[in-house]
């Protein structure tokens, strides 16, 4: 018997969209999850159908234009290397990416899901309809998708101030590494992008985060609206077209010249600067005399930039500030010195923040009278209180201002509640125990840390009833892992009772696992390193039986956190193992034991002795060089592990791949570590020291 087949004509489509991943055939209907049968029974899919429609909706308004196909079908695949695929009609995802067990799940895996969907569905116009004529402008894809999947994300999830939360994730994340010398601009010439390893270089942080980060300072300065107007005719005029990027300045121009919008310089002049060269600036203000600096921002202003830049490293820079008791204020800074009328006359109890909300993509420093109104934190925003902390803690490592200043401003800590300051805090303060955790600060560093998080561990206690209920906004429920966190890795005992308590429970009934989804990451860590091989074999049977990505995931990193260097060692075994431990999840794996201070010579050793096997067996996509180079020397600071780094490069010459780039940073870095520690040793000892005698 014949029947007859009725096929759809398929749009024009990029050919690096063709998903190579099998074949799927099923009647048609317009929004559709796929994934494991058990999957979708247990309702894994439900919270992606929910929330694709919404967000789709958005984005046909954001860019004034249809949803360009007749379907939306997403499956989430046991197997997948990378994060998402946006193959055009038909969206691959790893498991943990698409799926959702409200049971189960934590509030992070939730956002996950909810923000790696928008900036794949953000894709269907901006990468797929319209595409990039060649890799050198892969920024313009992934950079844009990662900024408007915050905005996606922010309307299907309006309570979580995801627009807020772009800071930390994205922009933050990104200046550590745009401030070493060994960066790289967002868009380089095509003719430098033509082996398949330089493109998979182009798949790191600056594509994406900085990508977005100055997306995001655009659509600050021209307004959102106006943007939005920009990206609708740019749209329509590329569609099923590629572009470079000058076709989007011209279009978001017209929108400004439209609008009547009043810009120093074309935008296409004020952007350029920002994509053509690496890095980025900080503004140096005083106070007192108005007077405004920019230069470029170094973590090691010893180092030697080669790369060469036809606008000599100066930015065209849109400058907000505000000053207490006042109302935010706008200029422009187009030369590499200017000056400004604060229109007061500073006194020792006024302060001034610029940058607001951290707008633009550049770092702040001040005379030292305003660093000294700025500790008092009262009236302050949020995100500007985050963006103190690390602008501090950066401006030291490059030697702008002193650490005691950088460690000054977590001495309000004790009485700062809202999750952005203390993520930021933490964040930077890792910086110090990766520096310092194997020697004779990390003693008086950890006491002081103890006392600082105190509060909010028994802040969240209060809040949440003795931890029997969870906390209502989204960002508190991130700072209660923050304040459990630091609080047992500190050693609070009456936190370190808690979690291996909670860790005990499940392990006398394993089908009963009481532990609040959101805190299950933190719990199993700390109950794992205070427990030894009983617990760690649990913890692995349990992550062998898991059924929900999310779970395994979690279970995945807390086996890395046991302090017994057998265990390590055998889980590194493991990690390239495909029957143990799935390819995908190799590089993960490895990382998170040399996060672990036990375990990081472990995971050098092991990585050096087995490069070879790692590059012929995990070269194809499912190990991230790049990422591996830097989990595992992220810890280095001293001139014997900068030798062997330099030697594992002259060994490996011809066979690093993707992982060319990282090892120059990982060299640059272990230089600035070097020096930051011979500078600021002692007195970072010294002060924590004075102020644990300060409070006792």
């Amino acid at each position: 018997m014949v029947q007859a087949a009725r096929c759809w004509s398929t749009p024009a489509t990029s050919s690096f969209l063709l998903s190579s991943d099998g074949w799927m055939v099923a009647v048609f209907a317009q929004i559709r999850i796929w994934a494991r049968r058990k999957a979708i029974k247990e309702g894994q899919g439900n919270y992606a159908l929910e929330k694709t429609g919404p967000i789709l909706a958005f984005f046909e308004d954001y860019y004034n234009s249809s949803y360009p196909l007749s379907k939306s079908d997403q499956i989430a695949l046991p197997d997948f290397s990378a994060g998402a695929m946006e193959n055009w009609g038909l969206i691959t995802y790893r498991e943990t990416a698409l799926l959702y067990n409200p049971a189960v799940s934590s509030n992070g895996d939730k956002e996950w899901v909810a923000t790696v969907i928008s900036h794949e569905l953000a894709h269907m116009w901006f990468g797929n309809l319209v595409t990039t004529r060649w890799w050198n402008d892969l920024w313009l894809n992934e950079g844009f998708a990662t900024y408007v999947s915050y905005l996606g994300a922010n309307y299907a999830e309006p309570t979580w101030n995801m627009k807020d939360l772009i800071v930390l994730n994205e922009i933050i994340s990104v200046m550590a590494v745009d401030a070493l010398a060994s960066s790289h601009p967002l868009s380089s010439k095509e003719a430098d992008v033509v082996k398949p390893e330089q493109i998979s270089e182009l798949f790191d942080s600056i594509t994406y985060s900085k990508g977005a980060a100055v997306l995001r300072m655009l659509s600050e300065f021209i307004t959102e609206s106006v943007f939005s107007k920009g990206l609708h005719t740019y749209l329509e005029e590329f569609k099923y077209k590629n572009t470079v990027y000058s076709d989007l300045w011209k279009h978001l121009q017209m929108a400004v010249d439209d609008a009547g919008i009043e810009l120093p310089q074309s935008v296409e002049v004020i952007m350029n600067r920002w994509i053509l060269q690496m890095g980025f600036p900080v503004l140096s203000i005083n106070t007192q005399t108005g007077k405004i600096t920019q230069e470029h921002f170094l973590l090691n202003p010893d180092s030697l930039v080669d790369t060469p830049s036809e606008f000599n490293y100066e930015w065209f820079i849109p400058l907000s500030w505000i000053k207490s008791g006042g109302t935010e204020q706008h200029h422009w800074l187009l030369e590499k010195e200017g000056e400004i009328y604060f229109h007061c006359t500073f006194r020792a109890v006024e302060w001034l923040v610029a940058n607001i909300n951290m707008k633009g993509f550049y770092r702040v420093n001040y005379d030292s009278q305003n660093w000294d109104s700025l500790f008092v934190f009262q009236d302050i925003p949020v995100i500007n209180r985050a963006q103190i902390i690390d602008d501090a803690f950066n401006l030291a490592r490059a030697k702008m201002v002193s650490t005691t200043l950088a460690l000054r401003t977590t001495k309000f800590l004790d009485k700062e509640v809202e999750y952005m300051p203390w993520q930021t805090a933490t964040r930077n303060l890792n910086y110090f125990f990766l520096m310092f955790d194997r020697g004779e600060v990390y003693g008086p560093m950890q006491a002081y840390i103890r006392k600082q998080v105190t509060p909010l561990f028994t802040y969240f206690k209060d809040l949440t009833l003795n931890w029997t209920k969870i906390p209502e906004k989204h960002t508190d429920q991130y700072n209660q892992v923050n304040a459990i966190s630091l609080a047992c890795s500190t050693g609070v005992e009456e936190c370190i009772d808690l979690t291996t308590g909670w860790f005990k429970e499940w392990m006398e009934n394993p089908d009963n696992n009481s532990i609040s989804s959101n805190l299950k990451s933190t719990v199993y860590c700390s109950a794992i390193a205070a427990g030894g091989v009983k617990e760690w074999d649990f913890a692995w049977s349990m992550y062998k039986n898991a059924t929900i990505a999310s779970e395994a995931d979690k279970l995945m990193h807390a086996l890395s956190c046991t302090k017994e260097p057998w265990l390590l060692n055998r889980y590194l075994e493991y990690s390239l193992d495909p029957k143990m431990i799935r390819k995908q999840d190799a590089t993960a794996t490895i990382v998170y034991i040399a996060s672990n201070p036990i375990g990081q010579p472990l995971a050098w050793n092991f990585i050096r002795a087995k490069w070879d096997y790692i590059f012929n067996n995990y070269g194809g996509g499912s190990l991230s060089f790049g990422r591996l180079i830097d989990g595992v020397t992220t810890r280095f600071s001293t001139e014997f592990e900068y030798k062997e780094l330099l030697r594992f490069k002259e060994d490996n010459a011809g066979q690093l791949g993707s992982a060319t780039t990282s090892l120059e940073q990982a060299l640059e870095r272990t230089i600035a570590n070097m020096n930051w520690v011979d500078m600021n040793k002692e007195q970072v000892l010294q002060w924590f020291t004075n102020e644990n005698e300060a409070s006792s």
